[in-house]
């Protein structure tokens, strides 16, 4: 039952793509409007990753395995997506340039989301529960990609069968990794599981500074800041009173 919900968990902040996706194919939406949605996001994920896996991986693993996962996940995204870049596969969101091939947004939408979902998984482990406002965070961080990334193939004359089948096979992507999260770390001591969720925790930060709030800053321009401290306030106001 247990693993079950792990994948139905992965699946839906997968399906937030999917839903960006459909959005942006049947409504022209505003930038300002997607810009505004990514800054909230931004600000739910810093508070999502801080209080529920940072906080969380330090009290189970203790500072030091916590502080090098963090680092270690942070490392680690930053050079996959160097490596994308030099490779064209890969443009960062917010750079004004072409995402790149269909191939290359599939990749860099997985970058972003194998990291995302194997903690949903993660915090299952043990007897744990979902964690909600991490669950939460990744939807509403999702949907504007799906928006952005759709928009970018639209009007390359994708067609919808390339779109929504690229974004479905994301989602089953996503909701494997919440899967895999869960199981495959089951025998894993404490402090093993501590230390992955900081490796996923830091790789989530990377991601946020390098592609979420640049996009957002593009658009949203000075009130960026602002609409991201609103998104933390709601996050950790979850975290605190739920």
């Amino acid at each position: 039952m247990e693993a079950w919900l792990a994948a139905g968990a992965g699946a839906l902040a997968g399906g937030a793509l999917l839903v960006g996706a459909v959005i942006a194919w049947f409504i022209r939406v505003p930038r300002t409007v997607v810009a505004a949605i990514m800054a909230f996001g931004s600000g739910v994920l810093i508070s999502a990753l801080a209080f529920d896996l940072v906080e969380e991986a330090a009290q189970e693993g203790g500072f030091w395995s916590a502080m090098s996962g963090f680092l270690a996940g942070a490392v680690v995204y930053v050079i996959a997506n160097v490596v994308l870049d030099r490779v064209d596969a890969r443009n960062r969101r917010g750079s004004n340039e072409s995402p790149g091939t269909g191939t290359g947004i599939a990749i860099g939408a997985l970058l972003d989301g194998i990291p995302e979902t194997a903690v949903l998984g993660l915090s299952m482990v043990a007897g744990g529960q979902l964690s909600i406002p991490v669950l939460l965070a990744i939807i509403i961080s999702n949907i504007p990609e799906g928006l952005a990334s759709t928009a970018e193939l639209k009007s390359d004359k994708r067609s919808a069968k390339y779109v929504f089948g690229l974004w479905i096979g994301i989602a089953v992507a996503c909701a494997l990794s919440s899967l895999g999260g869960f199981v495959l770390l089951q025998p894993v001591p404490p402090a093993g599981t501590a230390f992955v969720t900081a490796i996923a925790a830091g790789a989530i930060l990377a991601m946020i500074c390098d592609t979420m709030i640049p996009e957002a800053f593009r658009d949203a321009k000075a009130f960026t800041g602002l609409i991201a401290t609103i998104g933390f306030f709601a996050s950790f106001g979850i975290h605190t009173l739920g």
